[in-house]
């Protein structure tokens, strides 16, 4: 018999141990949030809001002033009348309620300035609601009540939510998961579902948890003057800012992806290389107003965007992902070659950060200021002139001080490129030559990046001497002996070049590096910081482990990386859980006490399904709240380490440990510190899909979501 190819077995196995161990790839189909009130309508009613119900149809009408619209087939059509409207023969004595329902039994409830009131065959009687200690609830000011499809009766007080159900009254408070208090109303929907509007946006509970939905992402305004819910689920918001409406459309991930790939080549791509990272925008909300700006880092956001092309030709072969990351890696190539052969130029193999075309403004003008104001903040800081050199043709800048964050991207990269896509001898060549030239700079430079001033970077600083003796240095120990024996590896790996596997025994033998690899972050806890660390690392994991033939330096990498897994767990990151889990599912490790389990925990799948179906369409950089919520723990107080770090002040999470849904958080990118509570921005910057689509992709490699 044949022997199985050990490079198949090695990309099967991921997948043969989730079907083994019963884990359920992740569905395809789901149901998306879409905000409305960011879809242009003709005809949406202009000004305030003040009223939103529903029609015969289900359709939503609202009145602005004394006008009422309704909104027929996309389109807002305003009506020649009010629309006729069910009310009880009566008022429940307190007066004008708040808010009225109607169950499908008929009974009308009414949320009063005096209580929960009810209207039986005999008239408005008062509702009694006691809790299982004898605290009565639905005294004073009842702001909302609904009846859900179920035919439950609910109430929000300041105190929580009520619901009556077969079994009698449910409480639910902010330790229950209610995010906010502030109710001005309720709605129900289908399903079972009933919608909140509060004073600080709407909350929507499905039967199991509540939803919270705040700030220009998802409403035209935070105050809820009233909300109705249509028959598909959709839920209407009348604020002073105008309509609002939240959608949720059956979609498939794949078609998500498609969406982002769109926005990519839309706005974002820039220069003829089709660099990845992000787009400012003239006007806020308005993506056709996009810029092309370059990124500190376009390098590393490109990389990590090709590394998902990889995995998405890997698993689907789809032609568009191989010429997509073809580009990328022309991209990246380029960013090495640039640097060649002008006027001022580093050893060759060095790669720029990014590049700026030679006819615009001299990006140079201010760079002394500039250095000055950073040796204020980090001693290390070094002045460099120029640090935007030109390039040999003259028709570049480009930027030199290259970072670390820079080298794990291009060698995350480069390995998956020459394995999963590369196919011709000629583009596995290209490879070769990319990666060999990167990796003997290093070498010929004692394991630093050698700039064209001929000192090492800020941050491309990998020798020994200074990771292990220098105290400038300790904080990079771990991670950066991470990163060289990754690219050590990586090279190896795509050479078959046997020098580059001896400097790595040499690095670990002689100088500790696979001992420290023990110890990659230096800061623990949630919260404590650098996630642009966490990134890096789980990239160099995932890049050692795929390509090392060392048995003992895999063991270290792998126990390392579980120790490193525990702090990031909760964080909800599908790219760091899907990365781990092809490396670590349903494997054990063994210490002085026996074996032990290294998979991720139960759970884990399902966080990375709900990030990945929560991702907003609207990936602009809106400003999103949480700090004041009820279901929110903050951190406790720490000292910083950094100065310039607020230690953990505006941090938390939830109530189960885990940070808030990716819905109320905003980043361009994984290194953005997902236990802050508050997000700034304005809607001006329109951040890449890379953060979905690298995990997408990199799950339907290894079998984590099921094919499209």
């Amino acid at each position: 018999m044949r022997p199985f190819p050990p490079r198949l077995l090695r990309r099967c196995l991921p997948l043969l141990v989730t079907l083994i161990a019963g884990a359920r790839p992740i569905p395809q189909e789901f149901r998306q949030e879409v905000a409305l009130h960011h879809v242009a309508e003709p005809g949406r009613p202009a000004g305030a809001v003040e009223e939103v119900i529903l029609g015969p149809e289900g359709e939503p009408i609202c009145r602005t002033g004394r006008t009422w619209s309704a909104r027929r087939n996309g389109a807002w059509e305003v009506l020649a009348a009010p629309p006729a409207r069910a009310t009880p023969p009566d008022l429940p004595p307190p007066g004008e309620p708040f808010q009225l329902a109607r169950g499908p039994d008929g009974i009308w409830w009414a949320g009063t300035r005096a209580g929960l009131w009810r209207r039986t065959p005999a008239g408005w009687e008062e509702e009694v609601v006691l809790d299982g200690t004898g605290r009565r609830w639905a005294v004073g000011e009842v702001r909302a009540v609904a009846v859900d499809s179920t035919g439950q009766t609910w109430f929000g007080v300041a105190a929580g939510v009520g619901v009556r159900t077969a079994g009698g009254w449910r409480f639910l408070e902010g330790k229950d998961g209610l995010p906010w208090n502030g109710f001005t109303g309720a709605a129900a929907g289908p399903g079972g579902e009933v919608w909140f509007g509060t004073d600080r946006g709407a909350i929507r509970w499905d039967g199991r948890e509540f939803h919270y939905r705040q700030g220009p992402r998802w409403l035209p305004e935070d105050r809820i003057g009233a909300l109705a819910v249509g028959p598909d689920g959709t839920a209407w918001f009348a604020t002073a800012a105008g309509v609002g409406g939240i959608a949720r459309r059956t979609m498939t991930l794949a078609a998500k992806a498609e969406f982002y790939e769109g926005e990519i080549d839309r706005h974002i791509r820039r220069t003829p290389f089709g660099f990845v990272a992000e787009a400012p925008l003239r006007i806020p909300g308005d993506r056709a107003s996009a810029g092309r700006h370059d990124s500190d880092n376009d390098g590393l956001w490109t990389a990590m965007y090709g590394a998902g092309e990889c995995f998405a030709y890997a698993a689907t072969g789809d032609p568009r992902a191989k010429a997509r990351a073809d580009a990328v890696f022309t991209a990246l190539r380029f960013l090495q070659t640039v640097t060649q052969g002008g006027p001022v130029a580093p050893p060759p193999g060095f790669v720029a950060r990014t590049i700026l075309p030679g006819e615009g403004p001299d990006p140079n003008t201010g760079q002394a200021e500039r250095d000055r104001a950073m040796q204020g903040r980090d001693a290390l800081w070094k002045r460099l002139e120029p640090r935007w050199p030109r390039s040999a043709d003259g028709r570049w800048y480009w930027k030199a001080d290259t970072s670390s964050d820079e080298l794990d991207g291009h060698y995350f990269f480069y390995p998956l490129y020459h394995d999963l896509v590369a196919r011709t001898p000629e583009e596995k060549a290209a490879v070769r030559e990319v990666i060999r030239a990167l990796t003997d700079h290093l070498l010929a430079h004692g394991y630093t990046l050698r700039d064209h001033d001929g000192r090492p970077t800020r941050w491309g600083m990998y020798a020994p001497e200074r990771l292990n003796a220098d105290p400038h240095w300790v904080v990079e120990r771990g991670l950066n002996s991470l990163s060289l024996l990754a690219y050590l590896s990586a090279a190896a790996h795509v050479t078959g070049d046997g020098r580059y596997t001896a400097a790595a025994a040499e690095l670990a033998a002689r100088h500790g590096y696979a001992q420290n690899l023990f110890h990659p972050k230096f800061q623990t806890g949630p919260g404590s910081g650098n996630q642009s660390d966490d990134e890096m690392a789980f990239m160099c994991f995932y890049t050692l482990l795929s390509t090392t033939r060392d048995a003992a330096l895999r063991e270290r990498a792998l126990t390392a990386w579980h120790v490193y897994w525990g702090l990031e767990a909760a964080e909800r990151n599908p790219f760091f859980a899907f990365a781990y889990a092809a490396h670590t599912e349903g494997r054990t490790l063994r210490n002085l006490w026996g074996e032990f389990p290294i998979s991720p925990a139960a759970g884990w799948l399902e966080d990375a399904a709900a990030t990945l179906r929560g991702f907003p369409l609207d990936r602009l950089n809106w400003p999103l709240r949480n700090a004041h919520r009820l279901d929110v723990v903050p951190l406790p107080a720490v000292q910083a380490r950094d100065p310039h770090e607020p230690g953990n002040e505006g941090r938390g999470h939830g109530r189960d440990g885990r940070v808030l849904p990716v819905e109320n958080r905003h980043f361009n990118h994984w290194n953005t510190d997902p236990w802050q509570l508050d997000y700034g921005g304005r809607g001006d910057v329109l951040g890449a899909g890379t953060v979905f689509l690298l995990p997408y992709y990199l799950g339907l490699h290894h079998g984590y979501v099921a094919k499209p």
